[in-house]
């Protein structure tokens, strides 16, 4: 298991580029078993929850290979498997969408029940509620979904809105099994969000006839057979706009580029609110630097709602900047309502914030001291790493491989921007337990080399300060140590 050591306070500068989305692969790798010719993906991020995919589609018969330059090419089995159990599936949530596919292909699918991370129920009600409109015969045995259509499906008009809006996997594996059914299906209150799209764009070039996309009504013409494409997937909108969080909290001019800014407005709409100086053209956002000692950024109002509102996967790096602004932040949750795992892990770096019902209320600007924090989820991992690029002192993020699930070696790409950022093995008996103030600075149990700072920086800042090799930190006056305790 692996932890970042980040030494907070340095200013970052240069360029980095947008991996492909982690979100839009993942379906696009399930509709692979939509045939048994090759499918090319050459941008398939490196992120563990891609690894874990492909597993699930050996599991299933399917063959894939990556080259050196990073293209995946993915060959479902003539007669795939039909079985996809809980060893597979349980580790990651969007297995879930070989479901349609598999059903679609052998008329009979059996997928365990998927696990997931800790933000919140996301049940699977509306994935079953769409196979049923189908044709399909869907029971639930031992966790497993069970689902048949022995004549094959069969198009037919469904509304997929759920109680917490469109169900965007939900609505990717009708979709997925809608291409190869008879007739025309047509899904109501369809998710909008760029990843269904280019889900659809690619079952396109594999053959098919789907019409709508990016609206609520998406309408499927079934065709007998489709074939292999090769399809790059669009740019990771949730890493884009950490980075450019990134850039934002630490007042740094960063260039994200290989992005898609108009997937993004939302959120460079609420930096313009917030007064953080940016600009942007067709494929990049350009952070620009200001002196925080002068200028902070203001307080605003989020709520996270679908695609095109503000998206879910960015709040926990919201509440992290809104910490350094001038004033009293709202951010109001209402996808995953129990997505607050990252606020008390900031309250003891020092923030401010105040949790109540589904919102949380952000004072700032917080005097953030580095210490250790546990990461929960994948986004809160990210809130964690961006709180550590501005706290005083010397942050220890744990769990670091739910980061790793969604950010290809983001500590390799901070650190070619200047950040002290660097990946060490735990240790975890130094993972303390305990309410340790704050304030305090936890010094690391374990060495780490941290980078130096870019020559190129714009502004002159001084090198990171050594850290400890194995003594503990000498307390600050009349101020116990952090209390250690064995896990």
């Amino acid at each position: 298991m692996d932890k970042f050591v980040i030494e907070g306070g340095r200013k970052l500068q240069g360029s980095v580029r947008v991996s492909g989305s982690k979100n839009a692969v993942l379906p696009v790798l399930a509709a692979t078993l939509l045939t048994d010719e090759p499918v090319v993906i050459p941008n398939a991020p490196d992120v563990s929850d891609v690894r874990q995919m492909l597993k699930v589609l050996e599991g299933l018969g399917s063959k894939w290979e990556r080259s050196k330059e990073g293209v995946l090419t993915v060959r479902s089995a003539q007669v795939p498997h039909n079985e996809a159990g809980w060893d597979c599936v349980r580790k990651m949530r969007g297995s879930i969408a070989v479901l349609g596919p598999v059903l679609a292909r052998t008329q009979h699918a059996r997928v365990s029940l998927p696990g997931g991370c800790v933000i919140g129920v996301r049940p699977v009600d509306l994935h079953v509620k769409g196979m049923k409109a189908l044709g399909a015969k869907v029971d639930l045995d031992g966790g497993d979904i069970v689902a048949s259509a022995a004549g094959g499906l069969r198009g037919d008009e469904m509304y997929l809105g759920g109680a917490q809006g469109p169900t965007v996997l939900g609505t990717a594996n009708v979709m997925m099994a809608a291409t190869l059914a008879k007739g025309r299906t047509v899904i109501h209150g369809a998710a909008c969000e760029p990843e269904v799209v280019d889900l659809g764009e690619c079952l396109n070039k594999m053959g098919a006839r789907i019409t709508g996309l990016g609206s609520p009504r998406i309408e499927i013409e079934g065709v007998d057979k489709l074939h292999g494409c090769t399809h790059a997937v669009i740019p990771d909108r949730i890493e884009a706009g950490t980075l450019v969080i990134a850039g934002a909290i630490t007042g740094s001019k960063i260039r994200v580029e290989g992005c898609r800014p108009d997937h993004l407005m939302i959120l460079l709409e609420r930096m313009r609110e917030a007064e953080l100086p940016h600009h942007f053209g067709a494929d990049w956002i350009e952070t620009m630097a200001f002196d925080q000692r002068k200028k902070r950024a203001k307080p605003t109002e989020v709520t996270t709602l679908p695609h095109p509102a503000f998206p879910t996967d960015l709040q926990a790096q919201w509440i992290a900047l809104m910490t350094t602004a001038d004033g009293m932040s709202l951010v109001t949750e209402t996808i995953f309502t129990d997505r607050y795992m990252h606020v008390a892990e900031l309250m003891r770096m020092g923030a401010n914030i105040r949790r109540q019902g589904a919102s949380a209320i952000v004072t700032g600007p917080a005097n953030l001291k580095g210490t250790q924090v546990m990461a929960s989820d994948l986004r809160a991992s990210a809130a964690l790493v961006l709180a550590g690029l501005v706290a005083e002192g010397t942050t220890e993020v744990h769990r670091v491989y739910h980061i790793d699930r969604g950010y290809a070696r983001i500590e390799q790409r901070l650190a070619e921007l200047g950040a002290g950022i660097a990946r060490v093995d735990d240790d975890p008996d130094a993972i303390a337990t305990d309410t340790a103030p704050a304030t305090e600075t936890i010094t690391p149990t374990k060495p780490a080399v941290l980078p130096k700072p870019a020559a190129t920086q714009a502004v002159p800042v001084k090198p990171a300060a050594p850290v400890a090799k194995s003594a503990p930190a000498r307390p600050a006056a009349k101020k116990p140590k952090a209390k250690v305790a064995r896990r």
